[in-house]
């Protein structure tokens, strides 16, 4: 992997990433970290669970209220949309007594002519909701182009809204203001658990000018130029950042062969994942300023995916020759919290994180058989969808409830700041369930040490 430079930025240190390709060029941080070097032990049993395909007729507790979503404008889309993957939702909580409600209209979608051949314009209902009551203080239509997700809440009451190659912040009067403009189309963002950074991939070929105003791109490529030993015509046409969020500063950028990259950030590095024997995996802890430590091992028979709860907890999700999936909880200083697993009746999962780290949910899609080349699914195979929500520090279930319509990208679950409130689009309404306070985490010195 080759180094370069952004706009005469020095490289600060060479930070290698397993799941992207291609070019990486750092900016220098400023972020403070103690030496990376040092040893990790290997992680002891965590506490593990095995976890029914069963699909519950209820949830394991009554909402406390419940919101009707008719009355909204809300109307369940078809089984047509299952498979498809479309972002048709956004349930979030703004602090714990607001919900903001977000939503496709239906009707008619336009389809563009010209460079956006083959996008959709889709307009977009959003409400914020008081709780319990359900009244509307604010409600606003957006227009977004493609299908896939375009709302990620902050901590603080805001929210990023992305379309084409432009990300604006809203608040609660619905009001969006310009952040971040990129060279292309923006498709995808991830954010480390406090929130300082996001990972944004955007659609840019090499031929791609950059305007004003735009974040900074990797070099542009002359004629007769390679990158890589590859001809100009071969660079792959994604572009991978790592950006304050504050300030729009590029730490990193990269390009890509997908435009589906998910990397597990924290506000100090990355988790990279290398295989060794058999279905065994090695886990680091890169960190942006240089050196590695390692996290521990898992086993899993395809490449594990890996998503932070905390600045100091993450969650790798990995499976078995039979299909089944495990949730395996680890932290950052090695040690192994506890497991969970599942049976190959559950697929499609999506992992909500809540915004203080205590309680996270899983959901998936629950059908009456294995799949397989010889075992499809279609409509009829699908049971419904399974919301279970979790203490992040023991893995103890404290909410397990359908979902309904079944929505496979997933938008119809919310945890509120606190993690004591639970948000569950279900059977026409928005359930809203009050949970126990989560089980404070254990700290180093209590929890049992690795071995």
């Amino acid at each position: 992997m080759r180094f370069g430079r952004i706009y005469a930025w020095p490289i600060f240190a060479a930070i290698q990433l397993a799941v992207l390709t291609g070019l990486w060029c750092a900016v220098p941080p400023t972020m403070a970290q103690s030496s990376a070097n040092h040893s990790s032990g290997q992680s002891r049993p965590g506490r593990e669970r095995g976890l029914p395909d069963r699909f519950p007729e209820k949830p394991s507790i009554p909402p406390s209220f419940s919101i009707p979503v008719e009355p909204l404008g809300f109307s369940p889309p078809g089984p047509i949309y299952l498979g498809q993957r479309n972002s048709l939702v956004s349930l979030d909580f703004l602090d714990e007594n607001r919900l903001l409600f977000s939503f496709r209209v239906p009707g008619l979608m336009h389809r563009e002519s010209g460079e956006s051949a083959g996008s959709d314009e889709r307009q977009i209902r959003a409400v914020v909701l008081a709780l319990p009551a359900g009244t509307v203080s604010a409600e606003a239509l957006w227009t977004v182009h493609d299908r896939v997700r375009y709302l990620w809440m902050l901590k603080d009451g805001h929210f990023l809204f992305r379309d084409q190659d432009g990300l604006s912040q809203g608040d609660a009067s619905l009001t969006l203001k310009p952040l971040l403009h990129f060279p292309g189309p923006l498709l995808w963002l991830q954010m480390d658990p406090d929130q300082q950074y996001l990972v944004t991939t955007s659609r840019e070929p090499i031929e791609t000018q950059a305007k004003p105003g735009d974040v900074a791109s990797p070099p542009t490529a002359k004629a007769d130029m390679t990158v890589d030993g590859e001809k100009r015509g071969s660079v792959p046409e994604f572009v991978v950042r790592i950006v304050r969020r504050a300030s729009g500063q590029v730490m990193l950028v990269s390009r890509s062969r997908v435009p589906d990259v998910h990397l597990a950030i924290n506000s100090e590095g990355y988790i990279e994942s290398l295989r060794g024997s058999a279905e065994q995996w090695q886990l680091n802890l890169n960190f942006f300023n240089g050196g590695r430590t390692m996290l521990g091992r898992v086993n899993s028979a395809c490449s594990p995916r890996f998503d932070f709860i905390s600045k100091r907890e993450f969650l790798a999700t990995v499976c078995d020759r039979s299909g089944g999936q495990q949730l395996t909880a680890m932290a950052t200083d090695s040690r192994h919290m506890w497991d969970n697993w599942s049976g190959p009746q559950s697929i499609w999962p999506l992992v909500v994180m809540g915004p203080d780290g205590s309680r996270l949910a899983r959901e998936t899609l629950v059908i009456n058989h294995p799949v397989n080349a010889f075992n499809p699914i279609d409509a009829e195979d699908i049971k419904g969808q399974l919301v279970r929500v979790f203490d992040a520090d023991n893995g103890k279930i404290a909410l397990e409830t359908p979902a309904s319509p079944p929505l496979d990208a997933g938008g119809n679950i919310a945890i509120s700041p606190s993690g004591r409130r639970v948000a569950v689009i279900n059977e026409g309404a928005i359930e809203v369930f009050d949970l126990p306070a989560p089980t404070p985490a254990a700290t180093p010195a209590e929890a049992s040490p690795s071995h």
